[in-house]
């Protein structure tokens, strides 16, 4: 499942990485998180981790990648949800052939039954390669001008090149900022031909304070507008239900055989 911002800014990593957490603790199945940034990354940040190793380590020695060194280089953020995290330094020019990503995405694809890529706001050889192969694309963008053009290039990209499969799914991010002139959310769609998956709210106290806590938007408000959206649109993706609730009547554990 590859997450990509329409533009800068988008928060294109934010809903990718509670997505993937979404799948993991409501959907209660096994997924990886790769931080495809390699020097501005905030996976590591918003999960509260700071590995010695990540992504970038692998990438530059993908022949080595085995499932017992992707064990290592891996940060464990809960029990289902494993990190591929970026160095997010600017040590390195990480000038890295798009031959390495191919074989490194595909070693992780054996990992778990999800793997969700964030990908930085550039555009490359590996990361128009990466768009076009993922299972699901998910587009973010923000109700403004560019954004559509934007959105409406990748769009028009993945469907002439894919044109059996299902279009990419759009999320509009930060509806509703006061006082700034947007493009309503059915008219965006109707200009690229599709119908927004989600609208996530202008709500910067709830994203704020998630990400200074290295908390996901359910862990700081699992009753807000934005972490029942991100609950929805995981279930979308991965087509499939949460797990029902297990209820034990008070009776029934008076009585049960022991």
């Amino acid at each position: 499942i590859a997450f990509c911002g329409a533009k800068g800014g988008s928060g294109a990593s934010t809903v990718a990485h509670n997505v993937a957490y979404s799948i993991t603790e409501r959907l209660q199945t096994g997924a990886v998180l790769v931080d495809l940034d390699l020097a501005f990354g905030t996976a590591g940040l918003d999960f509260n981790q700071d590995p010695l190793q990540g992504v970038a380590d692998a990438l530059t020695q993908p022949d080595r990648l085995d499932p017992v060194l992707m064990d290592r280089m891996m940060a464990r953020c809960t029990e289902r949800l494993s990190l591929f995290a970026a160095p997010a330094t600017l040590d390195n020019d990480y000038d890295i052939g798009p031959e390495a990503y191919d074989e490194v995405t595909q070693k992780i694809r054996s990992a778990a039954p999800f793997v969700v890529l964030d990908l930085p706001h550039l555009w490359t050889a590996w990361t128009r390669k990466i768009l076009l192969s993922s299972d699901d694309l998910v587009i973010v963008a923000t109700p403004d001008l560019a954004s559509l053009r934007n959105a409406k290039n990748m769009i028009d990209l993945v469907r002439r090149a894919r044109p059996n499969d299902a279009p990419p799914r759009l999320v509009l991010n930060q509806v509703g900022v006061p006082g700034r002139p947007e493009i309503p959310v059915k008219d965006f769609g109707e200009a690229l031909g599709l119908t927004p998956s989600l609208s996530l709210p202008f709500d910067p106290k709830l994203f704020g304070q998630a990400a200074n806590n290295g908390q996901m938007l359910c862990e700081v408000a699992p009753k807000s507008r934005a972490a029942e959206g991100i609950d929805y649109l995981a279930q979308q993706i991965a087509r499939r239900d949460p797990p029902p609730v297990q209820k034990t009547s008070l009776f029934g554990s008076l009585f049960k055989r022991k």
